[in-house]
């Protein structure tokens, strides 16, 4: 065993926000209040909820604000929205009661970030370093993500620095986590475990977050990677839902149900079900009307059998 493997992991669950937004579907809002409440009763005390774009750029969470209204989860949940500029944290903040935690992002690709949001990386950081003030005054939890930080379709190879460097910035605006996204799934699990150990090393105090995409299939491995550098904090999607609009055809969030299956075996804890996690997969897969990806899903938890008498 590593002598860096935390023994205790902190999951938060994205499909409602991030697996939501890149379904073809545009779920009913019933049906997603239906689905959050499922996981709210998984144990999970993260979950992102909503994102304040312009319904037109994502019509999918065009109803944010009734399913932050309407859902009903244990006290004990902190929900997380996610803001892509001070207009969309203007529109949050009028229902600033809904929400305990605000996501501000920003791509370490040039060319990702322009193509996703429009704006060159340092205008979206001079935004995202005022928004981060905003959100810390008003007694709101601040977490930073930073897309493409393994790698971009674009450009390439991503210097492990230049990542850093974004990340101590949001961590001197005010930032309490900082989350690292395998946007497109390029990371690798060799890659992963060296970026992790750098990370934790350069943002002590920091919660340091690790999101991979498994669209090319390296997923649990590279979370793996993460774990056993130290990272004891991870976000992943019910079902495998979701993935990154752009470019097209960058799918695939990690499973919250294959995440879980794998620590729980080997004995990290992460204070959630698993078989109430795959029931809600499951529903998740009812309302979209298609077999869904996660290996959980369909083979169910590990079951052991008991050792004859």
């Amino acid at each position: 065993m590593s002598t860096h493997r935390p023994d205790r992991v902190h999951i938060r669950e994205v499909g409602p926000r991030d697996g939501f937004q890149n379904e073809p579907e545009r779920i009913a809002t019933d049906n997603k209040v239906r689905l959050i409440n499922a996981l709210g009763r998984a144990g999970f005390k993260r979950i992102e909820v909503a994102s304040f774009v312009r319904p037109d750029v994502i019509p999918q969470l065009a109803d944010g604000v009734q399913v932050l209204e309407r859902i009903d989860v244990p006290d004990d949940v902190s929900l997380m929205v996610l803001v892509p500029n001070s207009k969309g944290l203007d529109n949050a903040l009028k229902v600033r009661h809904l929400f305990h935690e605000v996501a501000v992002f920003v791509s370490a690709s040039e060319t990702h970030n322009k193509k996703n949001v429009n704006r060159t990386v340092d205008e979206t950081m001079a935004d995202n370093d005022v928004m981060v003030g905003r959100i810390r005054a008003e007694g709101l939890r601040c977490a930073a993500v930073i897309a493409t930080s393994f790698g971009c379709p674009y450009e390439g190879r991503i210097e492990l620095k230049r990542v850093l460097d974004i990340a101590e910035r949001f961590a001197e605006a005010g930032a309490t986590e900082v989350g690292f996204g395998d946007t497109t799934g390029m990371a690798n699990p060799a890659y992963a475990g060296e970026f992790f150990t750098a990370a934790l090393e350069r943002l002590p105090g920091v919660e340091v977050t690790a999101h991979f995409h498994n669209t090319r299939g390296q997923g649990l491995a590279n979370a793996f990677a993460a774990l056993e550098a130290g990272c004891s904090s991870f976000e992943s999607s019910f079902g495998e839902l979701g993935g990154c609009p752009v470019p097209a055809g960058s799918t695939g969030n990690i499973a919250t149900e294959d995440l879980v299956s794998m620590f729980h075996e080997m004995g990290v804890a992460t204070g959630l079900s698993l078989p109430a996690i795959i029931e809600a997969a499951r529903e998740a897969q009812s309302v979209l009307g298609r077999t869904l990806t996660s290996h959980s899903l369909i083979a169910g938890p590990v079951n052991w059998p008991s050792s004859a008498a």
